[in-house]
């Protein structure tokens, strides 16, 4: 049954629902261990809130909780899975709806992040969540950002009804492969989180037709290759398959109406099975071709369970392990890289001490140096120390006369990078040569600090509180 427990106060419920939300990482969060100190404002320790990023660049601070940390799969990664004791909680809707009303007028929160364990059935745990989303945008007239965790296995139609009502929607991937899903989660099957994020894919497609907007996928080159063979016979199962609600099949909805207008995302969990970062990013790349997501998340894994499939309880998070891979990340979305060109079979894990751009550039030297002056946009964005904004600035200013050493400094270019690949005019800014092993310990020097950063911290995996540390409480 779906059990509210009404022993518990709603203090208690939220302390338990938000540390239990604490390992889906589907938005950034922190994972440094800053308390509250007096005469300091912030506090990046206990749960409860996470943050995102507006389409315009501005941080969102957003109430995670849970529904329930009831669930009755048994996944050996998961701190809430059915087999292990811990305290349990469950939050009516009418409970979730409260809690972001009163934490949002007092401008603690601009929105809300409502993921859940599985209880008696997934169509079972969907409805309750879309029923608390709903009276929260129906009786509540809220309006700010929604973020909300799809169930793998709810019906077409609460999966149609929890795009309708919240901003983004979600279902984690967890693994990338169906061998290790059978290793660590036997309740799980690739097809119960493909099929679903097809149909919300193709969903909102239909949603841009209706209003107007183009369909096509803004990344170009799918490979479908590629995507049977990471995914086997799972795309097999779903082509051909219908969206959650087409437009001719739906004439009594409003299609103008945003569905999932934030987009859908995934998470996929780092160092809990022996996957290389190839598989990882292959399986990235075929994720936004062929689902067109806005964002796939990497999880550290954080040894909380002991098993025998699962690292041992204190083996380090790789946390510089997902740090090179969110960079990788960034490099496809945003640079034009493909995985097979930031690894290879013979080299399927990033170096630990370079960023994947310096990375790839030392071992394609044969393309550097770069002319700053003639170099096309998409050679100049394959530079290591130049980004987009200034590929732009680069381009602009290349109409009015040459480009010099000077100007790109007052561009921002990250020249202690850059000055091995790039010539201006003709010249280098210093007699370097272009040589792997040279530069490679040149940007092993300039890395070293950011890596000791995020391999030094130590880490307690909790976030930024709301109330726990200065007495407030979340109803008063």
């Amino acid at each position: 049954m779906f059990e509210i427990q009404e022993e518990l106060s709603l203090d208690k419920k939220l302390e338990i629902l938000s540390d239990a939300a604490k390992y889906d990482v589907a938005c950034t969060s922190s994972g440094v261990d800053r308390r509250g100190q007096k005469g300091m404002l912030g506090n990046s320790c206990a749960a409860g809130v996470c943050h995102t990023f507006a389409a315009d660049g501005r941080c969102v601070s957003l109430l995670k909780i849970l529904m329930t940390n009831h669930c009755i799969y048994d996944c050996k990664y998961c701190k809430n899975r059915i087999s292990n004791d811990v305290p349990r909680a469950t939050f009516s809707p009418e409970e979730i709806c409260n809690l972001t009303i009163e934490f949002y007028k007092r401008n603690y929160i601009e929105g809300l992040f409502l993921s859940s364990g599985i209880i008696q059935n997934p169509n079972y745990t969907m409805e309750k969540m879309c029923e608390a989303l709903r009276m929260l945008r129906m009786e509540y007239h809220f309006n700010g950002y929604i973020h909300v965790k799809a169930i793998p296995g709810a019906s077409e139609e609460l999966l149609y009804s929890a795009g309708l009502l919240a901003d983004r929607i979600s279902i984690n991937m967890e693994l990338p492969t169906q061998a290790s899903l059978e290793k660590l989660a036997p309740n799980k099957t690739m097809t119960n989180i493909i099929r679903p994020m097809n149909q919300i894919s193709q969903t909102i497609a239909s949603h841009r037709l209706a209003i107007g907007k183009s369909a096509k996928m803004e990344r170009a080159g799918i490979n479908q290759k590629l995507t049977h063979s990471i995914f086997g016979n799972t795309v097999d199962k779903i082509e051909g398959g219908s969206s959650l609600f087409l437009p001719a099949e739906r004439k009594d909805r409003d299609l103008r109406r945003p569905f999932a207008a934030a987009g859908q995302s995934t998470q996929m969990i780092i160092g809990a099975t022996d996957e290389t970062d190839l598989e990882l990013i292959r399986t990235t790349q075929s994720l936004y071709q062929s689902f067109d997501l806005k964002r796939v998340f990497y999880s550290g894994y954080i040894p909380i369970n002991e098993d025998d499939s699962l690292p041992e309880i204190g083996t380090p998070v790789p946390l510089l392990r997902e740090h090179r891979l969110y960079q990788a990340d960034w490099l496809m979305r945003y640079y034009g890289f493909f995985a097979e060109e930031l690894l290879s079979e013979k080299n399927p894990f990033f170096d630990q001490k370079l960023d994947p751009k310096c990375n790839w550039a030392i071992h394609h030297l044969e393309n550097f140096p770069v002319e700053i002056n003639k170099a096309p946009e998409e050679v100049l964005l394959r530079v290591p120390g130049i980004g987009p904004t200034s590929v732009k600035k680069i381009v602009s200013a290349r109409r009015y006369g040459n480009v010099n050493f000077e100007m790109l400094k007052k561009m921002h270019v990250m020249l202690k990078r850059a000055q091995y690949f790039i010539t201006c005019n003709g010249k280098m800014l210093y007699r370097t040569p272009i040589e792997e092993n040279f530069i490679r310990n040149q940007l092993t020097d300039t890395e070293k600090v950011s890596v000791m950063k995020i391999e030094g911290q130590t880490v307690q995996y909790k976030q930024m509180s709301l109330f726990s540390d200065f007495g407030l409480k979340a109803g008063g």
